[in-house]
Formats: C-alpha cells, sequence, structure tokens
C-alpha cells in the first residue's frame, strides 16, 4: 500500500532543492531525511535530485512530478484541516427529510420558516414514511429522519428526542360524545378507525383499552394518520392519533384525552453517523430541535 506521507516529502525536498534544507523544515535528522530519499528513489524509480557540484538538482522527473506533487498536498490538507465556517447566506443544499405526513404538515411550515431566515438558498424534500427501514438513512437517500425509536431501528444511527408526544381522540363537530370527559364505556360503544402502520400504530390503543376491561369496535382501517382524521371529521367514527404529532392536521375537529392509560412516547429525529461532523446538517438539526421545542 503506498505511504502517502511520501509525498509530503518529496513536495518540501522538491521545493528546498536540498536535504538539510527539508529535513530542518520537516524537523528530522538530515540522516532520516535522506532515507526518505532513497525510499521516494525506490518508488518513483528515479532519482530525482542529483549532485551538481556542492548542491542537488532536480531531475526531469522530479521537475514533472513537482507541478503534480504541490496541489496533491495541499488538497490532502484541505481534506485534513477543520471545515471551515458555514456561510449560511450563500449555502445551496438540498435535505431530505423523511417523516409521517403528520410530521410534516405539523412541523413542515415552521422548519421552513426557520431556515428560510437564515438560508435562502437551502430546499427541503419532505419524503413520506411508508415504513421504518434505515436503507435510506444508510445509503445517502435520506438525510433526517424522524419517528419511534424501537427494536428495528438501526443500532448506528444516531439519534436526538425532539418531543414526548401521547395518544387522543378526534370526533368531528356535534358528535355524540361529550364535550367534557369522555367515560370509557362511551369511548367503548363507538366505533373506531384502526390505524395500521410500522412505529406508531394503534394496536396500543386496543391493548390499553382492552387492559381496562373494554375492547373497540373497528369500523374501517387506514394505513396513516391524515386519513384517519379526515374520515373521524366527515362522519361519526372515532379517531385515536399522536396529539404533537398531528397538530396541523386536527383543524375543524374536536380532540379529547383518552379515559384510560396509555404510554407516552418519544419522537426523535435519525441520521447516519457520517454527517456527524457536516456542519450545514448539524445547522438542520439545530433548526429542528428549535421548531419541535415550540409549544403551539
Amino acid at each position: 500500500m503506498p505511504d502517502f506521507n511520501l509525498l509530503v516529502t518529496l513536495d518540501v525536498l522538491l521545493a528546498e532543492g536540498s536535504v538539510a534544507g527539508a529535513a530542518r523544515r520537516l524537523r528530522l535528522s538530515p540522516s532520516a531525511m535522506s532515507r526518505a530519499l532513497t525510499r521516494l528513489r525506490e518508488v518513483t524509480g528515479d532519482p530525482l535530485l542529483v549532485r551538481a557540484g556542492r548542491g542537488l538538482v532536480p531531475t526531469p522527473r522530479a521537475l514533472e512530478l513537482r507541478g503534480q506533487v504541490g496541489p496533491l498536498v495541499d488538497s490532502a490538507n484541505s481534506i485534513l484541516r477543520p471545515a471551515e465556517k458555514l456561510d449560511l447566506k450563500t449555502l445551496n443544499r438540498r435535505f431530505t427529510l423523511r417523516t409521517s405526513e403528520g410530521f410534516a404538515e405539523t412541523f413542515g411550515p415552521r422548519l421552513i420558516a426557520e431556515v428560510g431566515k437564515d438560508a435562502p438558498g437551502v430546499l427541503l424534500h419532505f419524503l413520506g414514511k411508508p415504513d421504518k427501514e434505515s436503507a435510506p438513512l444508510r445509503e445517502g437517500e435520506v438525510d433526517i429522519e424522524t419517528g419511534v425509536i424501537d427494536q428495528t431501528t438501526a443500532p448506528e444511527m444516531r439519534a436526538f428526542p425532539l418531543f414526548d408526544d401521547r395518544w387522543v381522540g378526534v370526533v368531528r363537530d356535534g358528535h355524540a360524545l361529550p364535550r367534557t370527559r369522555v367515560a370509557v364505556e362511551k369511548y367503548a360503544a363507538a366505533d373506531h378507525i384502526q390505524i395500521l402502520r410500522r412505529g406508531l400504530h394503534s394496536s396500543e390503543i386496543d391493548e390499553a383499552i382492552e387492559a381496562a376491561g373494554h375492547e373497540r369496535r373497528i369500523a374501517a382501517i387506514v394505513s396513516g394518520f391524515a386519513t384517519a382524521i379526515a374520515l373521524a371529521r366527515d362522519t361519526d367514527l372515532v379517531a385515536t392519533v399522536p396529539e404533537r404529532h398531528t397538530e396541523g392536521l386536527r383543524q375543524g375537529v374536536r380532540t379529547f384525552p383518552l379515559p384510560f392509560d396509555v404510554p407516552r412516547f418519544t419522537i426523535s429525529m435519525l441520521w447516519h453517523p457520517r454527517l456527524d461532523g457536516d456542519l450545514a446538517h448539524r445547522w438542520l438539526r439545530s433548526c429542528l430541535r428549535t421548531v419541535c421545542s415550540r409549544t403551539s
């Protein structure tokens, strides 16, 4: 395997034209620098520097390499030094966020406003989340994903909690269920919408109400929160959805707390560790934390 440290040594040797001068610049002993020159001659198959009177002069091959090695060393130094300060005003980048429809409708407008305030050249692409597969994050198709962390979440992913949420009931205005406290018997007796999706799904509600000694009657099954709320808005069915998660969807409906205990849950953002140190990505993560920490 090539020793890329030799590129730095070669660059300095060709610039100095002297073993002693290169040794001083690289803070090496003259003998160590002589050994490095010997190694370079072996690798390149050329003497590189040859004696001419009291000094050394470059060979034609060395002159050819001098025009190539310098830019290579400069590029390597640029890659290995800390990233420069992020200039948000000139940042031109597209970020893909994989979220549920409820998250996008609730927090999307706030995030767009927060991002646009400092970085008008940034484009946000909100991608639907039909499953919890980690491949889009792992393969770089997605920059950030939001959701509940569980046993299906890839262990190498980075995560940060955004907010805690709870399940609430949703009915249309004028529904027969009382506006004040809804009794568990009244809730169980109503016709319900079941939401089947990976991650957050209403089977948790069925388990909780069964633990309270009751059972829901399912009249419709849907695959997302937006559809459940839309059906509840125009029918006598009851939808049970996450409260903060669906804030942007629950216009024109009545929301009530559930009359039985259901565990709260945490919505987190996830990203691949290769983006940990990316300054623009770190800034976007801070924007998302900011908008999700605000109360409506």
